[in-house]
């Protein structure tokens, strides 16, 4: 199956609108007065995907989607500014990544004639069994 969109994290990460803001996280003192933490904000409308793929990012990103259509990703998880930037962008490639990926269809599954007659079966030697169960008449 050919690939539908194959430009799209590029197109994604031209769009992708960036702020350094101080945060908590590693990095003692160093924290208070160095904006290290990264905020990425993507317009999703503006990447005019397809709805099924937009549904699917929509459910992946979660809370970090905005009613707006705006991703918010945020990374903290290292002490310098160029790591969490490469972090958050890692992330946001990732979740257009798998958002571009269809699920697989599930097949149904089909018993045969003695699968169904043995579930039968242990249906009603478990039914006779609870069936046994409850006040004994004297």
């Amino acid at each position: 199956m050919a690939d539908p969109d194959p430009g799209l994290i590029e197109r994604a990460m031209a769009l992708v609108e960036e702020r350094f803001i101080t945060g908590a996280g590693p990095g003692g003192q160093n924290v208070n007065k160095v904006a290290t933490t990264v905020q990425l904000r993507l317009d999703v409308f503006a990447l005019r995907l397809e709805q099924s793929v937009f549904h699917r990012l929509k459910a992946l990103a979660g809370s970090r989607m905005s009613a707006k259509g705006e991703i918010v990703i945020t990374a903290r998880r290292h002490r310098t500014q160029e790591a969490n930037r490469l972090d958050a962008r890692a992330r946001l490639a990732e979740m257009l990544e798998a958002a571009r990926q269809e699920p697989a269809l599930r097949k149904k599954s089909r018993l045969n004639r003695v699968g169904k007659e043995s579930r039968l079966q242990s249906k009603k030697k478990r039914g006779a069994i609870k069936a046994g169960r409850g006040k004994v008449e004297w």
